[in-house]
């Protein structure tokens, strides 16, 4: 039977088993099986979305600090040899350096070792799904083939060797079935248990990434703490911070150009 032959008697079958006219198998086991893969594969799917959106995020996270950078230094490009001008620069250079780093220290480490391996994964699906739409397929010339025998047996035919045709055709069917649908109870689930021992290495792999740009971060970062006070932090905790910058603004309201 051709292509377009055989698609059209699935779709005759399913017709059929909607009305009630052919009996659907119903595999309880397999079910199962199935809908923890789907739901493995919908996980894993989402996986290699957020872990691409976190790397993204990240790439955008440090041009925007070289952005913010730039935008400082040009405020205190009047004053070169102030505190806040020389803090200033270092926070550039710190974050031009942290931007770099992303693709030396993050980018393509992670790439390797979390991007490329959850994608791998990923495209493994598209032939399990369609190893289980071909037992969807085999079980459904399973239930017709059944169906038909049924059909000759209540009401047997004046030309006898459509029944022993008929039984042939049913074995061969319910066999090629059961052999599919065998194969995939067996390896669906080692296939479900084996995502953990997969992705373990890309899981730890992740975190060392992360914690190494992290304390590239912070290593950086901390050189520009000398050019603020030491009482910085203090001030901020116990609100004189925020008294001094209601000061500044008070004094901006105050200007002519500000308006009633």
């Amino acid at each position: 039977m051709s292509f377009a032959g055989e698609a059209a008697s699935r779709a005759g079958t399913t017709l059929m088993q909607k009305t009630g006219q052919v009996e659907r198998t119903i595999d309880r086991e397999f079910a199962e099986e199935e809908g923890r893969f789907k739901t493995m594969e919908k996980e894993t799917n989402n996986l290699q979305k957020e872990a691409k959106t976190y790397l993204d995020s990240m790439r955008a996270m440090a041009s925007a600090q070289s952005r913010i950078a730039e935008t400082i230094a040009l405020f205190y490009s009047a004053d070169r040899t102030s505190d806040g001008a020389m803090a200033g620069h270092s926070y550039k250079s710190a974050v031009d350096e942290l931007d770099a780093g992303v693709g030396r220290e993050l980018d393509a480490p992670y790439r390797a070792t979390v991007l490329e391996p959850i994608g791998k994964l990923n495209s493994y699906y598209p032939t399990i799904n369609a190893a289980i739409q071909k037992r969807e397929h085999k079980m459904m010339d399973y239930d017709a083939a059944r169906a038909k025998v049924k059909k000759l047996v209540e009401k047997p035919s004046d030309d006898t060797t459509k029944l022993p045709r008929a039984q042939a055709e049913h074995d061969e069917a319910r066999d090629i079935f059961n052999i599919l649908n065998d194969q995939l109870i067996t390896e669906l689930p080692l296939l479900v248990d084996l995502r953990v021992p997969y992705l373990d290495p890309s899981f730890e792999a992740m975190i060392r990434c992360q914690m190494r740009f992290a304390d590239e971060g912070y290593e950086k970062l901390s050189g520009v703490q000398r050019y603020f006070a030491d009482n910085i932090r203090d001030e901020y905790a116990n609100g004189t911070l925020d008294t001094q910058v209601e000061g500044v603004l008070e004094e901006m309201r105050e200007l002519s150009i500000y308006g009633p």
